[in-house]
């Protein structure tokens, strides 16, 4: 018999309910001019039940059984010993992945995809919109409207719009309407092209498009859905975290001595890590490592600040990590890592010292995506392989200390839609970005004046 190489749940054993880290951390509340945001001045914005969910501090949330069921399409996701890595590493650390690839849409995102999609049916909303940077987001929700029968208008980052056309396939394929952003269907995108007709975009510029237009329907049916940053979504994506518990049981380890994923607004590496926080608050000793582009160094170089989570200042104030709302990152390959702030709660674990931010330049990590590739057999998505360079930092280092550390990362999704960057890399078109800090210091001056966490 060979190596155990997966190691598998039964639906039978999905877990039934949500972890909720704000049940066990305490971050600033939502700020306007007025003071703290209260939950009703969502109203336009989020079905209730979900605003419900982001004020919550309740530790477990029940999943509801229609969403169980939902999720078992693809889910328990399994996890894998990367037997093939550690030994192309000659590292005495064991390597366990938690395969998030597998999902229709090929990523972790239709995790809170298919669950907002079900609370807004529930609540009697007609339509969502959102944005999407990479397109993993918008293909996500894409795929769980079409589900559960609700139309879905993405604005997709424009640079990212160009660089992956089959990222916007698969939204049609799913029903989705995909539009580059900036746009001329709303006043945010026409100012933004009035001033830089040039522009790549960002996330925060389609944010506010979406956004826009889900608040200015007339007929009050659509709602904005959102794939990041917010607590509701990193909650949702506890499942993946829930379910590494069980599994790790199951191999015979106890908790992993580093647990790792990649950090654009958070989802993913939330995903994994809170239930693991959870642990660490309460005395485990765990490394919990996310890992970003130095191109968008949110969680390792930007201050803890108020801001806005869009461009155009639609949301209320958000107390996080942030390179300043007007933000325009450099044009990598890792679309979904080039959000100028990061998720209040991962922001606010940071800031407790239960974290250990780092960032990785873009030439290490589709090196680390190929070696990753030619021995596990799976192509990374561009933002998956930051957490690969740094689990290869990590295996190196127990092999230099010769100790038999258990590393655990999130396999975010697969780079098969994300081929035209790795054809950039192995032409050698591709270079490293280090966004410059006085560059992030002219970003924060617009904050002038805000509150501070």
């Amino acid at each position: 018999m060979t190596k155990q190489r997966k190691i598998i749940l039964e639906e039978s054993e999905m877990p039934r309910q949500w972890y909720n880290l704000a049940a066990d951390i305490k971050c600033p509340p939502f700020m306007s001019p007025d003071g703290p945001v209260p939950p009703e001045a969502w109203a336009q914005v989020f079905p209730m039940n979900l605003v419900e969910q982001e004020y919550s501090t309740e530790r477990w949330v029940d999943i509801p059984e229609e969403i169980l069921s939902l999720l078992t399409r693809w889910r328990p996701a399994p996890m894998h010993r990367a037997y093939a890595l550690e030994e192309a590493l000659g590292t005495p650390a064991r390597i366990y992945y938690k395969n998030e690839s597998l999902s229709p849409a090929g990523s972790h995102k239709p995790n809170t995809a298919v669950a907002q999609a079900w609370y807004n049916k529930q609540f009697g909303t007609k339509k969502l919109t959102t944005e999407t940077g990479a397109g993993q987001w918008g293909s996500a929700l894409s795929f769980a409207g079409s589900l559960i029968g609700l139309e879905v208008k993405v604005f997709m980052v424009r640079i990212s719009f160009d660089q992956k056309p089959f990222r916007k396939l698969m939204m049609q394929t799913w029903g989705g309407n995909c539009i580059a952003s900036p746009s001329t269907e709303t006043n945010a995108g026409r100012q933004i092209l009035e001033q830089f007709p040039n522009t790549p975009g960002s996330l925060g510029i389609a944010i506010s498009e979406a956004l826009e237009a889900a608040v200015t329907d007339p007929t009050g049916e659509t709602k904005y859905s959102l794939g990041s940053v917010l607590n509701h979504v990193m909650m949702h994506q506890t499942i993946i975290g829930l379910e590494a518990k069980k599994q790790l049981e199951k191999a015979g380890e106890k908790l992993p001595d580093v647990i790792i994923g990649c950090a654009g607004g958070g989802s993913n590496f939330a995903g994994l890590s809170f239930p693991f926080v959870y642990d660490k608050i309460n005395g485990a000793d765990i490394d919990i490592i996310p890992v970003e582009p130095t191109s968008c160094p949110t969680l390792t170089k930007a201050p803890y600040v108020y801001d806005h989570g869009d461009t155009a200042k639609m949301t209320p104030l958000l107390a996080m990590h942030s390179l300043g709302h007007a933000f325009v990152p450099p044009p990598i390959h890792a679309g979904g890592l080039r959000y100028h702030g990061m998720s209040p709660l991962v922001s606010r674990a940071a800031e407790d010292g239960l974290l250990a931010p780092r960032s990785v330049p873009q030439l290490e990590c589709y090196k680390a995506g190929i070696l990753f590739a030619k021995t596990e057999g799976i192509i990374p998505a561009p933002e998956t392989t930051h957490a690969i360079a740094t689990v290869i930092q990590e295996a190196n280092k127990a092999k230099e200390e010769g100790k038999e550390k258990v590393i655990l990362f999130n396999f975010s999704g697969h780079g098969l839609m994300d081929l035209v960057g790795y054809d950039k890399y192995l032409a050698g078109e591709l270079s490293n970005h280090k966004f410059p800090e006085d560059q992030i210091a002219k970003n924060l001056e617009v904050l002038k004046g805000y509150p501070l966490p």
